[in-house]
């Protein structure tokens, strides 16, 4: 750093270049991406600083709309709609419900990509030793599969997968994550005996991996996918009313077990 520059270097940035009457987002001036770009390919662009097109794009957009929203249920979701009703504005209420968002609820997309990595570099043949591994490590839930709500198939899944079949068969992604995914499937069916679905993170983790993101990018991508719903709910909610509504009706009550 100069004198002269020291604080313009203090943050420094590939992403905006910026002066009076310009803006430029990864060296392309924004009058050039607006109306050229859809939001898909801008947040791939801004995120990575690469060009996004043709199955690639599809199958990235294909997952940001796949887990948008999982209904009140869903925590992230649930408390966004309780903060709507205690006064803070819509986007303090988005704030609360992606503030839910972690390594349990919201991080099994990053983790799934881990194991698919995992699974990859140890081959085929080591797929049981490699999920025992993952299992001796981080207990006996495979992050991306089963699901408590969505049985014996989250309709998801299917389509997103051929959706990547697809692009891979065009060459545009390896493809090899479908595999695996497919096969930690089976081997955990064969294991209980009945149907272990690959539910959401599971699909969605495939196709970042077959994109090349890093583990913790498919987990950013998730909140920025559920911050949708998030803002959805968050504005229903708004919409209908209502005053400190906490996660139960009034007339339930808690168990107390003190003293």
């Amino acid at each position: 750093m100069s004198e002269r520059t020291d604080v313009a270097d203090w943050w420094r940035t590939k992403i905006i270049d910026m002066e009076p009457g310009r803006i430029a987002l990864r060296g392309h001036p924004v009058q050039e991406l607006i109306g050229n770009r859809g939001f898909a390919e801008m947040i791939w662009l801004m995120v990575t600083g690469e060009e996004i097109a043709g199955h690639r794009a599809r199958i990235f957009e294909a997952a940001l709309v796949a887990a948008v929203d999982h209904g009140p249920q869903a925590p992230s979701i649930a408390a966004a709609r309780m903060a709507a009703t205690c006064g803070i504005g819509l986007q303090s209420a988005m704030a609360t419900g992606l503030n839910m968002l972690g390594d349990v609820h919201g991080g099994a997309g990053e983790q799934a990509v881990e194991l698919y990595r995992r699974a990859e570099a140890a081959g085929p043949q080591a797929l049981v030793d490699t999920l025992d591994l993952w299992r001796a490590e981080h207990g006996r839930f495979l992050p991306g599969f089963g699901h408590r709500f969505h049985k014996p198939v989250d309709p998801r899944a299917p389509r997103l997968l051929a959706l990547v079949d697809e692009a891979a068969a065009a060459g545009e992604v390896p493809g090899g994550y479908a595999d695996i995914g497919r096969a930690i499937e089976a081997r955990l069916a064969a294991e209980r005996g009945k149907p272990v679905p690959m539910n959401i993170d599971g699909a969605t983790a495939v196709i970042y991996a077959e994109l090349g993101c890093p583990p913790p990018l498919a987990r950013g991508f998730f909140g920025l996918s559920r911050s949708v719903g998030i803002l959805a709910h968050a504005w229903e909610q708004t919409e209908q009313g209502g005053r400190n509504k906490g996660p139960t009706p009034p007339a339930y009550r808690w168990t107390y077990d003190g003293p």
